[in-house]
Formats: C-alpha cells, sequence, structure tokens
C-alpha cells in the first residue's frame, strides 16, 4: 500500500495549459487506440512506448517514474529492453540490475561501428569466450526473455541461463551478416539471468523481459551525452528501421535537446535536417506509429550577478522542435515550459529539498519525479479527451440508425 500511495502523480506541479500535449490532426490517437485495448484487457493487448532520451533516460530519470505510473494503471507486460552491460557507471533501470565483464562497449554516439550496427538501444558489445552478464529482477514474474544481436559467419557461441535453468545455448554464426531477435521462454519465479560466451566472438545488443499480460512496456533507451545526429547519422538507417520494426511501439518519444542547446550554430544549421531525418526513419519504419517530440527541462547557467537564468540557445530550440513537430504531423510535449519556464532550474537548485544536481542539468530523483508526473499526466489527458471523443462519436453514430 505504501508503494501504491507513492507512486500517485504528484499533483499541481505546473499550470494546466502549461501541461498539454500538442496533438495536430489525432497525431496521438494510435497510442490512445493500443492503451484503450490494454485498458480493457483485451487479450494480447500490450502498449509499447520507446521513450529515447539524453543522460537523465540512460538512469532511467523520469522514465523510471512514468514506466511505474503505467504499469501501476494498466498493467505490467514487462520491463523491456534493457543493455547487455553498463556503457556508462550511471546507467541503470529501477528494479533491474547488471553485473558484466569482458566487453567491448561501443555506443553510437562514440561511433565505435564503422557498419552503425547499435541495435534498439544504441549500443553494441562484442565479447569473445568468457565475456559474461549477470542481469537480477527485483520482480520475478518475466516469461519471455528476447535477446537481440547481429549473427555473422563464424559467429561464436552464448548460454542463456535462467537461475539454474539453461534456457538456451545459441549459435551466432550465420551465413550473412543480420541483426536477429531470438525469443525463448523462462520461468516466471526467475530473477537472475546470465548471458555467457561459451565460444568465439559474439556481437550482442540488448535483451529484452516481456510478461504474458495485457499491460504496458514502456522502454528507457537512453544514450549519455547524445543529440539528434546520433540517430539520424550515427546509426545505420536500415538497421535501425529494422529495429523498430521488430519492437512495434504504439508510441515513440524523441527527448533530445539538452546537449544541442550548447551549440547555437548546430541548432540554426545542422539540427532541424537531423530532426527531420530522424522523423523520416521512424515513419518509414512504423507508419502508423505516434511519434512525441518532448523538449528538454530548463537548462541553467551562472549569470552575471551570480544568479541562475537559462542557456541563451534553449527558448530558441525549443521553439524549433514544436514547429518541426506541427510540421511533420508529430504530437509535442513542451516540458520546458510545463516545469516552470526560463529560470526553473535556479529555483529548483535553490529549493529544499534541492531538485537539480549543481551542473543545474540533471536532476535529482525529486526533481526528475516532477517531470516524470508532468508527462503521464498529460498523457492521461490526451488519453481521457481521446475516450470522450470516442463516445460522442459512438452516440452520433447510435442517432443516425
Amino acid at each position: 500500500e505504501e508503494e501504491l500511495e507513492r507512486m500517485k502523480p504528484e499533483t499541481a506541479v505546473a499550470k494546466q495549459d502549461d501541461s498539454r500535449i500538442q496533438n495536430p490532426n489525432g497525431a496521438m490517437d494510435h497510442f490512445y487506440a493500443a492503451l484503450l485495448r490494454t485498458e480493457r484487457k483485451q487479450p494480447g493487448a500490450v502498449t509499447r512506448i520507446l521513450h529515447y532520451g539524453d543522460s537523465p533516460t540512460t538512469a532511467d530519470l523520469i522514465t523510471a517514474d512514468v514506466r511505474n505510473f503505467f504499469q501501476t494503471q494498466y498493467g505490467d507486460a514487462g520491463h523491456g529492453t534493457y543493455l547487455i552491460s553498463k556503457p556508462w557507471a550511471w546507467y541503470g533501470h529501477r528494479g533491474v540490475d547488471v553485473t558484466s565483464s569482458g566487453w567491448k562497449m561501443d555506443p553510437a554516439t562514440l561511433r565505435g561501428q564503422k557498419d552503425g550496427r547499435y541495435g534498439l538501444g544504441g549500443v553494441s558489445f562484442t565479447g569473445q569466450a568468457g565475456a559474461q552478464s549477470k542481469i537480477t529482477l527485483k520482480q520475478p514474474g518475466h516469461t519471455k526473455l528476447t535477446l537481440s544481436y547481429f549473427g555473422f559467419p563464424g559467429g561464436g557461441e552464448v548460454k542463456i541461463m535462467a537461475g539454474e535453468v539453461e534456457v538456451a545455448t545459441l549459435d551466432t554464426s550465420m551465413p550473412a551478416e543480420a541483426a536477429v531477435d531470438q525469443t525463448w521462454p523462462v520461468p516466471p519465479e526467475a530473477r537472475q539471468f546470465e548471458i555467457l560466451v561459451t565460444r568465439g566472438t559474439v556481437r550482442l545488443f540488448d535483451v529484452e523481459f516481456r510478461k504474458d499480460v495485457p499491460g504496458v512496456i514502456y522502454d528507457s533507451i537512453g544514450l549519455n551525452g547524445t543529440w539528434a545526429g546520433v540517430l539520424a547519422v550515427h546509426m545505420n538507417g536500415e538497421h535501425w528501421m529494422e529495429q523498430l520494426r521488430m519492437a512495434k511501439p504504439d508510441l515513440v518519444i524523441i527527448n533530445y535537446g539538452t546537449n544541442e542547446s550548447g551549440y547555437k550554430n548546430y541548432i540554426d544549421t545542422t539540427y532541424p535536417k537531423d530532426v527531420r531525418e530522424i522523423l523520416r526513419r521512424v515513419r518509414t519504419a512504423v507508419p502508423e506509429t505516434s511519434v512525441l517530440i518532448m523538449s528538454p527541462m530548463d537548462r541553467g547557467r551562472r549569470e552575471t550577478g551570480g544568479t541562475i537564468g537559462t542557456v541563451a540557445a534553449l527558448p530558441q530550440l525549443v521553439s524549433m522542435q514544436a514547429k518541426l513537430a506541427s510540421e511533420n504531423g508529430c504530437a509535442f510535449f513542451n516540458t520546458f515550459q510545463a516545469m516552470g519556464g526560463p529560470g526553473t532550474m535556479g529555483k529548483w537548485y535553490m529549493a529544499e529539498p534541492r531538485l537539480v544536481s549543481a551542473d543545474f542539468i540533471h536532476p535529482l530523483p525529486s526533481g526528475a519525479r516532477i517531470v516524470g508526473t508532468l508527462l503521464y499526466k498529460a498523457l492521461m489527458d490526451g488519453f481521457n479527451s481521446y475516450k470522450l471523443k470516442q463516445v460522442r462519436q459512438s452516440l452520433a453514430e447510435a442517432r443516425k440508425q
């Protein structure tokens, strides 16, 4: 009961008008329709959300709270995607942990793989015999495990364990190079899983945990230090699009901008092109899927006199994101304004308790929870409006008959 009480969304954190999702021409309707099927607990009705973000997302800040809100309300269909190892010390998801050794880790941000293949999660892991990862889930109940890997001629072998049960021994060798997702059943009581390279060299991307029940999967896909050009240029387009098709998301959230806000020339020149390419790739891969551009939070900086203001280019960036979303038929959530607009990080830094770290960029868990609450409430407001529209349409059709 205490956990449920803790997970109730906080109220009065922003004006209602500031927290609305801009939803031109029903851009969110595919997502809302999927969520309605999940709410009605129709067989197999899983609503999947992919949330791409930068460093806060890397640590599952904001996304962890939104995931818990959704899964508490609509059902837990599984944790979703988790990387094979920790590319950054602060990578982690609430309720999941990993210890590992022996992996060469190549994030898409650093372009360590010349072929641009980084899986759904944006990181490629190469390991030889002895490389291993031990993943621990806080709660049992998952019934399916999917391993995403890159097969190639001469590829090595991987053993997958669920506790003491051998799930599979996988030969990743293939006649031609190809990205593959392979799924196996796992005992629902299992909480500890091991991935061990037993022979040769393998290349893995991520592991996914699912449950055989209606509910929500909320994938937190954070890349530390990322910007729009990573999804638009660093990621091999055909490969990433295939990964999106295999994931079958109902909503893709593109939550970038904090890092871009420090480079005004990039914003003025290349940034719009990169965003359009991201949207083109998503639309080509999953044309029916809803797409939401989520603006960055405020980004503070010390000004003359010691006050904490807002990085000069951030409002311009947010305005550009709103314009790009409208022009490309996407939804838009103005996180910057919803949390309070210019100067918010200064207020958060001076708050008791403090809500943001001393860099005026990275929220502390309490600050992240506020942003997560804002996003969830905005999504719920839109969902309720969608359901009301469906009722009115049904009544109108009934009157015609």
